[in-house]
């Protein structure tokens, strides 16, 4: 159950009932103070103190999921979508390692999370005591930072200690240097309730008791400003005005006003955008003239008249499989990576160069250096066509289909998405659907998608944190099987106030699977049981499961209404045979349209 924080009642920024009550309010408070705006709890007993102050810190909004797997993906979810750092926070034992998931996707996404785990004391470790389990590390390199806070009196020392670790575990996370999970063991001994105690808080300086004046944090860490150096853009200039023939690859980043400035720059150099739609230059209100949706049938083809010169990649790269592999191919192009995350994302392993800066400042500062002497109008003229070409195609054979497909599915879903809407898409089919058939469009719509440990688990938690924290009404696009490992996720919906449609495409099972080598390798038996998964999920009683609407969608012209009733699950029935063969005609029909176009 997800519910709305309270607002606490005390008269000085710590709680002084006790030494428990002090020191987590002081926590908690420094938290919100450094810029934390929302947390998450799992109830238990263990972890009172910490969640007494969280739901009672009026500068939180505090919800409570009972599921930790469920909880630390709401709070992934919710950080990812609002990009500040959000507090989960779990009883000891097991509970600890259900947040495990969460925290791999956030430490490979670079999503800020601060994992707050409750513990048993030190005598009570290693003895047999319930509920205890090894704490320290427990999720080894996935965290940036991790710190056993201690058992300390609520003295001057142990509140700023509190006090200062909040800080740095805000900071860390939120990038110092790379955004990314930080993990908070925090013993506690009893009384775990607020029971009064006299004498148990003997803190007496006004830093430590109410922090500093005006509601700063304790410590802040500015984060510097992730501009260029100017010798590198000179440099990047100086390539580019050698390179009339180049490509943008963009892949995911966050929603940071970089679209403009990457289209801007795209005209400025003449350059041909490939754009996945969790780059958010897929669609959007900036300048699409360049921007090529249906580049996996040219990344096929790799007709030599398309080959770049060099290529600047943005963010992530594009999970396109076939465009992966057409990168890591050329060898003798140049090819530089713009990485907001001050990560390694550079799986060609050819790049020349790897600039951590802001995409957006990247391409302004490229874009006032470029006077157009080196673009090349019949480059960006063959590139649009070849991408044209395959897009009619591929729109001709979808017309023709009887019934929902799963890429005309994603194709009608691209014309539905409203201005300020949210898009979480599950890994498997669904995110790579979505990248070869959804066409480029003028509607303001934030993508996500857990791709950086790219697991299917958690995405219904994911997607509704995502909505929770952000507010946008939310479109969750997954899989059966997706559904059906975080199906107690949904419980968290009764308390969103704004819209969250599910829309689960049932091809009963793994249907990612019938693509891969092993559907012809094994027999079909074999194949079912090990890979294809049927499981039969029912839908529609998931959905009474939770008293959530339910819609079946056998036509895409009712799928605009379906999106239009709200909240609720809305099933598609997929046969996988046939989503196979239609995928296989598709590709035959973009790629031999690519040929022509080319010629």
């Amino acid at each position: 159950m997800c519910t709305a924080s309270r607002l606490r009642n005390s008269v000085s920024a710590v709680d002084p009932t006790n030494r428990n009550t002090a020191l987590a309010s002081a926590l908690v408070e420094e938290l919100a103070r450094a810029g934390v705006r929302d947390a998450v709890v799992s109830p238990g007993s263990r972890p009172t103190p910490l969640a007494i102050a969280l739901w009672r810190e009026p500068g939180l909004e505090t919800r409570v999921i009972v599921d930790e797997r469920s909880a630390g993906f709401f709070a992934l979810g919710a950080a990812q979508a609002t990009r500040r750092p959000v507090a989960v926070l779990c009883t000891s034992g097991t509970a600890a390692a259900n947040l495990h998931p969460a925290v791999c996707e956030a430490d490979e996404s670079a999503v800020p999370l601060i994992v707050l785990t409750a513990d048993r004391p030190p005598e009570l470790r290693g003895i047999g005591a319930g509920q205890t389990i090894d704490q320290l590390k427990l999720y080894g390199s996935a965290v940036r930072w991790f710190c056993e806070v201690g058992t300390h009196d609520a003295d001057d020392a142990g509140l700023l200690h509190f006090r200062s670790v909040a800080c740095r575990a805000f900071a860390v996370a939120a990038g110092d240097p790379r955004p990314g999970p930080v993990h908070l063991n925090v013993a506690w001994r009893d009384p775990l309730g607020p029971e009064p105690i006299e004498g148990e808080v003997t803190a007496s300086s006004a830093l430590a008791l109410e922090g500093r004046e005006g509601g700063r944090p304790l410590t802040s860490v500015p984060t510097p400003p992730e501009q260029p150096a100017e010798a590198l853009v000179d440099a990047l200039a100086h390539r580019v005005g050698l390179a009339p023939r180049g490509l943008i690859v963009a892949g995911r980043m966050p929603a940071s006003g970089a679209a403009t400035e990457i289209a801007v720059l795209a005209r400025a150099v003449g350059y041909p955008i490939l754009a996945e739609p969790t780059s958010q230059l897929r669609l959007g209100p900036h300048d699409r003239e360049l921007v090529v949706a249906a580049y996996e049938a040219i990344a096929r083809a790799r007709p030599e008249p398309l080959a770049p010169e060099l290529v600047l990649r943005f963010g992530e790269l594009p999970t396109c499989k076939p465009l992966r592999g057409w990168l890591a191919e050329l060898q003798e192009t140049a090819q530089v990576v713009i990485d907001p995350a001050r990560g390694w994302s550079e799986p060609t392993r050819i790049a020349g160069a790897i600039v951590r800066a802001d995409p957006a400042a990247v391409a302004r500062a490229l874009a006032t250096r470029i006077d157009g002497a080196a673009r090349d109008p019949s480059w960006r003229a063959a590139w649009i066509a070849a991408g044209e070409a395959a897009g009619a195609a591929t729109e001709r054979l979808l017309d023709a289909q009887e019934g929902v497909t799963e890429p005309g599915l994603q194709a009608a879903l691209g014309g539905a998405y409203a201005d300020g809407d949210l898009v979480y898409t599950a890994s498997s089919m669904p995110i790579r659907d979505q990248e070869a058939f959804l066409a480029a469009g003028a509607a303001e719509v934030l993508f996500l998608a857990n791709r950086g440990a790219n697991g299917i688990d958690g995405l219904v938690s994911s997607g509704i944190g995502a909505a929770a924290a952000s507010g946008r009404p939310t479109v969750i696009v997954t899989g059966d099987l997706g559904l059906l490992h975080d199906l107690g996720g949904l419980a968290a919906l009764r308390d969103v106030a704004t819209s969250v449609r599910i829309v689960v495409v049932n091809n009963d099972g793994g249907g990612i699977f019938d693509f891969l080598p092993q559907a012809e390798q094994l027999a079909a038996h074999e194949f079912e049981a090990l890979l294809g998964t049927p499981r039969g999920v029912s839908v529609e009683r998931a959905a009474a499961l939770f008293d959530l609407p339910y819609r079946r969608l056998d036509d895409l012209a009712e799928l605009t209404a379906a999106l239009a009733a709200g909240t609720g699950l809305i099933e598609v029935p997929i046969d996988r045979a046939a989503n196979l063969a239609l995928h296989r005609r598709l590709t035959e029909e973009a790629t031999a349209a690519v040929a022509r176009a080319v010629g």
